[in-house]
């Protein structure tokens, strides 16, 4: 459990927590902040107090988490992987019928809280997740840790993964898969969205059968994903590799090298390499040892400056060359307009770039990943908003996604003229998906074309006596 919860710790940077069950002395749980700490440093030394067969980590950027409920239900631990959009309506619903939060966080509710209320509210687990699958608005993945068993249920589009994995006397569940292999288990199979399953150390018991429907995020195989994990038994890295491939194909640009901006760059960029017949060159290299992601300090300067320390620039590679700079996507633009800069100053004629997804027109409603707080954080729309005005229409904003426009082109020149690019190019969503390898129905887009289900309204549709 400790280690599988460690080879999450790249979806996160400021909670983590560990609850084991032991029918001798109950539940046992630890939460700690791991905002200047890394994940094993801070657990290492309490492992001796877990003790029993069973148990939940998480990784957690939005609460303190696992929440411990007594209930009817019985004594029960949750951890989730959710954004709930009208947590504040739900939250009133629930106190109006005489319920209380009791973790609060910043005076905030905590998410997980009102999800184990909302699950108290079922006769049954099954009929409590389904409550939380009609009542939350954006997602909700949950593991719950039980005295029979965990019961893992899927958001219910499938937005977020859960993964199965067994080995001789033991199952698991996990956001990665990457945590099956040195813990020596086999990747056995992906819960389907809104399914619910029951595991024990025998095995696995189908609660609720899979929804119909499915949108997996397409940003876990362009960025949040490990590259060994696979989703819908599809590996992250091959999706990166073949979405470089195909576009250093299309692509006429004389270079004399590409690199990959550290770590999701790398594997778009040797499909690039291979694709365009350049070679691949480490021009930049990320500083490893110190510095953690940096999309998840909640500080924007702070996120910066991280994005700006972890990379050091090569100028013994970047002198006199022409470079192409393969990355997984731009949103702000600080981190690559600052790259770019250095880059020049280290000497190079020329800087591509090379973007493994098509620009970002709108933020994400569905998961908590991103700390983006509105759509005009991000430099397409900031664009957009100067060429068009204040309010722009979703007509307007589907002609800037569409990469047969005029509006697409004058977007991306402007956005590598921002950024002092020499040139600029985007992924195609058509090129991600073939990438990919699902059909486009399955797969949520929003962030680059503004298409996709409501949950709710999904869920309504599927179970029209609700």
């Amino acid at each position: 459990m400790f280690y599988g919860t460690d080879y999450h710790s790249h979806l996160g940077t400021k909670r983590a927590g560990l609850v084991s069950f032991d029918p001798e002395v109950g539940f046992n749980r630890v939460i700690h902040s791991i905002e200047r700490d890394y994940f094993r440093s801070k657990f290492e030394e309490k492992l001796d107090q877990f003790a029993g067969n069973s148990g939940l980590g998480v990784i957690s950027d939005t609460d303190p988490q696992p929440i411990i409920v007594n209930s009817h239900l019985g004594r029960y631990a949750v951890v989730t992987v959710a954004k709930i959009n009208n947590i504040r309506e739900i939250a009133q619903e629930l106190l109006e019928q005489k319920m209380h939060f009791s973790e609060l966080s910043a005076n905030r509710v905590n998410q997980t809280e009102l999800v184990a209320l909302l699950i108290n509210m079922g006769s049954t687990f099954e009929e409590g997740i389904n409550l939380v699958y009609r009542k939350v608005r954006g997602s909700c993945s949950m593991l719950i840790l039980t005295e029979n068993g965990i019961i893992a249920a899927r958001d219910y589009l499938g937005r977020t993964p859960i993964v199965l994995g067994r080995k001789e006397g033991a199952m698991a569940a996990a956001s990665e898969s990457t945590a099956f292999p040195n813990l020596d288990y086999e990747l056995l199979r992906d819960v389907g969205p809104g399914e619910i399953v029951c595991l024990t150390a025998d095995g696995l018991e189908v609660l609720q059968k899979p929804a119909s429907r499915c949108q997996i995020c397409s940003f876990l195989w362009v960025y949040y994903g490990f590259p060994a994990s696979d989703y819908e038994g599809i590996n992250t890295e091959a999706v990166r590799e073949t979405a470089g491939r195909l576009m250093g194909a299309e692509d006429p640009t004389e270079a004399d090298c590409v690199c990959g901006i550290p770590d999701s760059g790398v594997g778009h960029a040797l499909g690039y390499a291979d694709g365009h017949k350049i070679p691949y060159q480490r021009a930049v290299l990320k500083y490893t040892p110190t510095w953690p992601r940096s999309f998840t300090p909640g500080n924007q300067s702070r996120r910066n400056l991280v994005a700006r320390m972890k990379l050091i620039p090569n100028r013994a590679i970047l002198a006199d060359k022409r470079v192409v700079f393969c990355d997984d996507s731009i949103v702000r633009g600080t981190q690559l307009r600052d790259n770019v800069r250095t880059f020049y100053d280290y000497g190079a004629h020329e800087v591509h770039a090379r973007i493994s997804c098509p620009p970002l027109i709108y933020g994400c409603p569905f998961i908590g990943f991103t700390n983006s707080k509105s759509d005009m954080e991000l430099i397409s729309r900031q664009i957009i908003r100067d060429f068009e005005g204040e309010n722009v229409s979703k007509e307007v904003l589907d002609r800037y996604a569409d990469p047969d426009t005029p509006e697409y082109k004058r977007l991306v020149e402007e956005i590598g003229r921002r950024l002092g690019l020499t040139t600029l190019q985007f992924s195609k969503i058509r090129t991600l998906i073939d990438s990919i390898g699902l059909p486009k129905e399955r797969i949520c887009t929003h962030c680059f074309d503004g298409s996709s289900y409501d949950p709710s309204d999904t869920y309504a549709e599927d179970h029209p006596a609700d």
